[in-house]
Formats: C-alpha cells, structure tokens, sequence
C-alpha cells in the first residue's frame, strides 16, 4: 500500500464550492438580463434589423443578494425603449427567499446583531438594523391582520393574562401591557384569539380589550380563567355576563405564600393542594374551612383570611367536566406562552414605543401558534353536553 495519503481541506473544498455556485448563479442572471435586452429592442447586439425597436447603451452594475451569496448583476441600459426585467424588481437589492429568511430568523428569536452575522456568513454581505426593521414591516401588515382577523365558531374556555415589557419614552424607562388571550375552541384545539395594548392593566383596559374580542366574534365563553388582577374580574361579568370567572389555583396559593412564614410553606402547600384535589364542590368548602381552621390555629391569621376571602374563586372549574379540571384551573397555558415572549424581547431590551412592542409579541405569538402548540387537541370536548347550567 502507498504510504502517501492525501489530505483534503473541507473548509477549502467548501468555499471552493460556493465561490462556483455563485459565479454559475451570477453569469446564468447577467445571460438572463442580456436575453430580455433583445427581446426589447428586437435585435441581437450589434444586429441590424428592421424590427429593431431600441438601442443598447452599455450597462450598469448592481449587487443582488442571494441565497448563494452576493452577485454583481450587468443591468443593460437602453434607448428608444425601458428596460423592464422579469427576473427582479426594480431597485430591489435581496432575493425574496433571503428576505423571508431573514424575517423569519428575527420573529424565530434570533437578535439583530446575530442576524447581521448569519446574513454575512451565508450571503456574503451584511444586512444593517435598518434594513431588518424595514423589513419587518413587510411581516407587520401580516400580523396586524391576522391580530385582527374574525373568530369564528365557539370558544368555551378563555385564559387571559398580561404580560409588561419596558419602552423607552423620552429617555425614561416605562412600563407597557401586553394583554392576552387564548382560546379552547369547541373542537379543544387552543388559538391565540387576542393581543393587545393595554397601557395598564386597569378595568378600562381589560373592559376595552374584552370588548374588541367581542367585536371579532367570540362567543360561546362558558368560562374565563386569570389571575385577579385589578379591573378584570369586573369587565368579564360585563363584557360576558354569561361567563364564569376561574381564578388560577397557582397565582392563589403565591398570594397566600405572601403571609407565609418560609419554614411553614411546605406545610401549607400541602394544606392548599388538598382543598383542590377534592372531588366535590361541596367537599373542597368543606376542605377550605379546615384548612382556614387549621391556619388560624398555627397563627397564620393573613394567610387564613386570604384562603376564606378568596377560596370560592378558584373552585369554579368544578362546575365543568371533572376530565377538564387539571387544564382549566390554572392559567398555565398562558403562562408558558408568556415565558416564550419574555425569551424573545429579553434580547431586545427597551421598545422605543407600545406599538412595536404589541407588533413582536404577535409575530412570537403566531410563531408559536403556528407550530405543533395549535395543531394538538388540548382537551376532548365531547363531554361539554352535560356541563350543568
């Protein structure tokens, strides 16, 4: 056997490739263009002809970026006639496959500064902020419409949430509410129903956002689930007077936490999670006044008073099928998705203004929806026919 091995550079044979790939992509468009010439003018360069319509006047570069890396495009000038080309529009300078690309990693979560990177390694040229911002706004006008579409059919359970993120107005740091809403259709399949701005999350904001998904269509709520939060539980019995309200068990027992001294609060979450592992209605209250009970007894007078005062609350969802309990007494379904936005604006910072921050919330919240999250059934509906009135 030879001892002489050879040896490959993969990252030389790699960029080898590209470079090949582009200068083919690069001659095939300025082949392309020239073609489109003659068919214009009506002759070949140089050829006399009586069907000549226009002239040749040289040509004119331009760069185009590609999915195969940047080229140099040889646009002909003509006189006698205007030179329109088929193969890429006027004053556009990226393929439409590397602009949806790059609209797609932003919305995805990758920050600015990592799609400036990606674009120069893959294409060959770096894209500025600017130019990702203007972009977006392509997508905005999809969003906004999709944000605003009509709800069609029923949506039993409703979970709304709000979620805060910084802007920057006038060099000072504020707060700016994103409100929520999700949907379990009738056939238990979730869907992101709403976002919205909501300043603050006051019962102006909440009665104004309830409204406008009313306005959209939805109908058939049975039941609300929040956390209860100033203003909302008041805009739900008017906005939805049908409706029951659920408050999250979860955001409940942090609020008892609250009065908790830290060695008793494993003690007192197990007291908690008994009052709703009951299977009754009837035998959670009675549950509760042990617990209350039991609490006054360890000294715990606030934490007791906040488990009386707020108890019956959070056991509506018993009065719904017992297969849909574990899902709809909490707002973990929002949560989650809450968690997917702070990820996605965490790289972002501070918005310059409300609008630009409700318009990224959406593009995550339909990111996300788009994918496996909305296309698996959450719960089986059939037994809502025998839901008690």
């Amino acid at each position: 056997m030879s001892k002489n091995i050879i040896q490959l550079n993969e990252e030389a044979v790699k960029g080898e490739l590209k470079e090949l790939v582009r200068k083919s992509v690069e001659e095939t468009l300025n082949e392309l263009l020239d073609k489109e010439a003659e068919e214009l003018t009506g002759a070949a360069r140089y050829e006399s002809s009586e069907a000549r319509q226009g002239y040749r006047s040289g040509h004119y570069s331009r760069k185009l970026s590609t999915t195969s890396g940047e080229v140099v495009l040889n646009m002909p000038k003509l006189k006698g006639v205007t030179f329109e080309t088929a193969i890429i529009e006027r004053y556009r300078r990226r393929e439409s496959s590397v602009e949806e690309a790059l609209i797609e990693m932003y919305l995805a979560g990758v920050s600015v500064r990592r799609v400036e990177d990606i674009s120069e390694a893959l294409w060959g040229s770096k894209v500025s902020a600017s130019t990702i911002s203007e972009l977006n706004k392509k997508a905005y006008v999809h969003i906004e419409e999709w944000r605003n579409r009509e709800l069609k059919g029923e949506y039993p359970y409703v979970y709304v949430d709000g979620i805060y993120l910084k802007r920057n107005w006038g060099g000072e740091f504020e707060n700016v509410s994103i409100l929520v809403a999700i949907g379990v259709n009738s056939d238990g399949y979730r869907e992101v129903i709403g976002a919205a701005e909501g300043l603050k999350e006051d019962k102006e904001g909440w009665t104004n956002f309830l409204v406008w998904l009313k306005e959209r269509g939805l109908k058939g709520v049975k039941m609300v689930v929040g956390d209860k939060c100033l203003g909302m539980c008041e805009s739900v019995n008017e906005v939805f007077p049908e409706a029951k309200y659920q408050r999250c068990t979860v955001h409940f027992y942090r609020n008892v936490f609250s009065a908790t001294p830290r060695n008793r609060m494993r003690e007192v979450t197990r007291m908690l999670k008994a009052i709703h592992a009951q299977e009754s209605k009837e035998a959670a209250r009675k549950k509760a006044k042990d617990v209350v009970e039991q609490l006054r007894a360890m000294k715990l007078k606030e934490a007791a008073k906040k488990v009386e005062d707020g108890i019956e609350e959070t056991l509506t969802y018993m009065d719904f099928p017992s297969q849909h309990w574990l899902k709809i007494r909490t707002n973990n379904v929002i949560e989650r998705m809450n968690r997917e936005i702070r990820r996605r604006t965490r790289v972002v910072g501070a918005f310059p203004d409300g609008n630009s921050a409700l318009m990224l919330v959406c593009a995550r919240l339909r990111y996300v929806a788009g994918k496996d999250w909305g296309s698996k059934r959450y719960l089986c509906m059939k037994c809502m026919d025998y839901v008690s009135e």
